[in-house]
């Protein structure tokens, strides 16, 4: 074959990996997934006792009917790889072994989730999977494991898009269905190259249980929105931008700032990872994560994200298309002053005039509104709703 001068022959075993013809999505993860991590409460102080009781307060809350199925432990369960490189479990944290820990996730009717990172080490200094991908991703397999968290510390010069779609390839290789959660902070754009090789992905630095700001790498809740909103594009079944998980629960903020917290995450299709202490969560926590009228627009099968349609000051709208022909409306405040907001329905591109309306925080049909509606919104509140046709 004769190449024109100026020009390369077509080699694809040169194609980035998002452009390989042949690579097709895992098919899991068609809502965003909900579930339950260790690390905003626990980080490294983590151990098989308190996996085992979280996975019983799923159960017993009320989480795992509203859908929470995922139980991830996250960085620090790591002991040494053995003789031949395969990864084990602390055995002080966990000397039971994480099959043991697994079986026991699996039989509550959960899945179960781990860490590790593409570099060599993780962020808390344990064995990364570089250089073991295949191994690990077997080693799991066998473990029983449902999800990894993949994350991005220590990589050095590594492809971000070369690492985790070699991940990505040996988990398939196990023959074991495992959700890859691409956790790389959004440094190298991954919702540009990642929909065919994970089904969800970090948009932003670490989450901090505050309202706005960035502190070291850490964001408040509000950066974090204003991040991941303009994304809405790029998310939908199987492939979700991931806001990082949330911190309902774990004291940093108002009832009202954890329950926009939530509202937000449910709007934009975000994963719902809880990262609270479940076992002892109190009365306010638990209405919000099991608020299942919320839970239902973050699920809905559309897989739409949510967007923002106007902000003045303050105050701001946001839409949702939903499946059958509903749409989701938020009214969200972010400052400490109680204010009025309204929308009409043209702003929305409604088909209905007079759609019927439900509060989704008071839990009551509000009957069909015409023309538009509005709310009194607390210090840092929302009012949520779904209109339908």
């Amino acid at each position: 074959m004769t190449v024109p001068a100026g020009a390369q022959e077509f080699d694809p075993n040169h194609l980035p990996p998002s452009k390989d013809p042949a690579r097709v999505p895992n098919g899991l993860a068609k809502t965003p997934p909900m579930g339950w991590n260790s690390w905003n409460k626990f980080a490294c102080d983590i151990n098989e006792q308190t996996v085992r009781a979280s996975a019983d307060a799923m159960v017993s809350s009320g989480m795992k009917d509203a859908g929470y199925t995922y139980v991830v432990i996250d960085d620090c369960w790591h002991g040494e790889r053995d003789a031949n490189g395969f990864i084990q479990a602390d055995p002080v944290k966990f000397p039971s072994g994480i099959k043991a820990l697994a079986d026991y996730v699996h039989s509550k009717g959960l899945k179960f989730g781990i860490y590790s990172d593409a570099g060599r080490m993780t962020c808390g200094k344990r064995p990364g999977s570089q250089g073991h991908e295949y191994q690990d991703a077997l080693t799991y397999a066998r473990w029983g494991v449902d999800y990894l968290k993949y994350d991005w510390c220590y990589t050095g010069t590594r492809n971000a898009e070369e690492a985790y779609a070699l991940m990505a390839d040996a988990l398939k290789a196990s023959g074991r269905e495992i959700i890859l959660s691409i956790c790389e902070w959004g440094t190298n754009k991954p919702w540009l190259w990642a929909s065919k090789i994970g089904n969800l992905w970090r948009t932003t630095g670490d989450i901090g249980d505050y309202w706005s700001g960035k502190r070291e790498w850490r964001r408040g809740i509000l950066d974090i929105v204003d991040e991941n909103e303009p994304l809405a594009p790029y998310a939908g079944p199987g492939h979700w931008n991931d806001p990082d998980m949330l911190e309902v629960g774990n004291g940093g903020m108002t009832t009202a700032q954890y329950r926009s917290h939530f509202s937000l995450w449910s709007m934009m299709a975000a994963p719902l990872i809880a990262g609270n202490d479940i076992a002892n969560m109190d009365a306010a926590t638990r209405s919000i994560l099991l608020n299942r009228d919320v839970i239902a627009i973050n699920q809905d099968v559309l897989g739409k994200q949510g967007r923002r349609i106007r902000r003045h000051g303050d105050l701001e709208v946001w839409s949702r298309p939903l499946s059958g022909g509903r749409t989701a409306l938020l009214f969200f405040n972010r400052g400490a002053a109680a204010a009025p907001v309204a929308v009409r329905w043209s702003e929305l591109g409604l088909t209905s005039a007079r759609p019927k309306v439900r509060d989704l925080w008071a839990h009551r049909e509000l009957g069909r509104i015409a023309n538009g509606h509005s709310a009194t919104l607390e210090p840092y509140g929302v009012a949520m709703y779904t209109l339908t046709p």
